[in-house]
């Protein structure tokens, strides 16, 4: 469960600075660490949430875990992947992408809401994928899933924009992380001439993307953003 915020004495001003209070889902994650990293500092307390600490395809944990919570900003990042072929996918493997890269999300949207819309104040970001727009054969599960976050996107941002609450998907692109070190040296040089730069983005390189979202675009909401040099 995340804490209440507290008050902290802005030395320069004399002023009582509330720091913004942040969650990012798929805490164990290389991304979620780098976002983490990027925000570092006393105008924040950062949640970066493990699988065990906070299960985001269980709803009673997530609303355990956001409960009489205060959320300025929700980094959904939280995913998995369990690619197989439409014909040989069984249901419950279907259910589980699904309830991880989708469910999960709007799980943790729909908690932090009630806080974000009683401030006025708020921004969510969910963490979508190139697969998305471009799936590769054999992700129908991943890519349908993610998606529907880009649905969900457009519908919050449309829904929720009045009352001040952001709502916003980020395209990382490819970028090496444990989840894709299985991949050939083959593969990997397939998946980098696609990419017009032919580079990949680093983690680091996507946290910097967000926070500036975060920080220097107020007015910026409903947007998809891809990061990486592929064709849209």
């Amino acid at each position: 469960m995340i804490v209440a915020k507290s008050s902290r004495m802005d030395e320069s001003s004399h002023k009582i600075a509330v720091p913004e209070i942040m969650v990012i889902t798929g805490g164990e994650g290389a991304l979620a660490k780098a976002i983490a990293a990027g925000f570092h500092g006393p105008e924040w307390r950062i949640s970066a949430p493990s699988h065990g600490e906070l299960n985001v395809a269980d709803p009673a944990a997530v609303e355990a875990y956001f409960h009489m919570s205060e959320v300025d900003l929700l980094i959904c990042a939280a995913g998995m992947i369990r690619d197989t072929p439409l014909i040989r996918m069984s249901e419950a493997d279907w259910d589980d992408v699904f309830d991880v890269n989708y469910h999960g999300g709007a799980r943790c949207a729909r908690a932090v809401m009630p806080g974000m819309l009683a401030r006025g104040a708020g921004h969510i970001i969910l963490i979508s994928s190139y697969s998305a727009l471009h799936p590769p054969a054999g992700q129908a599960a991943y890519a349908a899933a993610k998606a529907a976050l880009l649905g969900l996107t457009k519908e919050l941002a449309y829904a929720h924009g009045a009352a001040g609450i952001r709502i916003n998907a980020i395209l990382p692109g490819f970028i090496e992380t444990p989840m894709t070190a299985g991949l050939s040296k083959n593969r990997l040089d397939e998946i980098r001439a696609a990419h017009v730069l032919g580079k990949f983005n680093t983690v680091d390189d996507v946290a910097t993307f967000i926070r500036h979202l975060h920080l220097h675009l107020p007015n910026t909401s409903g947007q998809v953003f891809q990061l990486d040099s592929r064709p849209a």
